[in-house]
């Protein structure tokens, strides 16, 4: 398999109340911003309170990569790959989370749900589906 590199360029960044890794679920009960570039506010036309949302952004405070990790950081717990847990040591830093969006303001979109730290760099935004969640057993 040969190696490829692209090239992102951000398209806003988070405003959080969090600037250092804290419990996920804490983070995501409290509301944050998605801060985009005034040049793409027509990207969200159609985009509404109460729709679900995909945050693509960059994990830009994580220096190493793991292969095998304790979930959740949880030492108690068996190591498992990282392509089976959400931990932010990962070949390419990149995370993903669905929000809830409370509120659209110009080029500011209020969303809860992220666990992203203040300042995160946002790849993209995609409107959650049916598809976005595992089917049922």
């Amino acid at each position: 398999m040969s190696q490829k590199e692209w090239v992102f360029r951000a398209i806003g960044y988070v405003r959080s109340p969090f600037s250092e890794g804290t419990e996920t679920k804490g983070m995501r009960q409290e509301e944050s911003e998605l801060v985009l570039d005034p040049a793409f506010v027509e990207g969200l036309e159609g985009l509404q309170p109460g729709d679900g949302l995909m945050v693509i952004y960059v994990l830009d405070r994580v220096k190493e990569i793991r292969l095998k990790v304790h979930p959740r950081g949880d030492p108690t717990q068996p190591m498992k790959g990282v392509f089976a847990t959400r931990s932010p040591y990962r070949p390419n830093p990149i995370g993903l989370t669905g929000v809830r969006v409370v509120a659209i303001e110009g080029h500011i979109v209020r969303v809860r749900g992220l666990d992203a730290l203040d300042g995160s760099p946002i790849l993209d935004l995609k409107i959650a589906s049916d598809l976005d969640r595992p089917p049922d057993p």
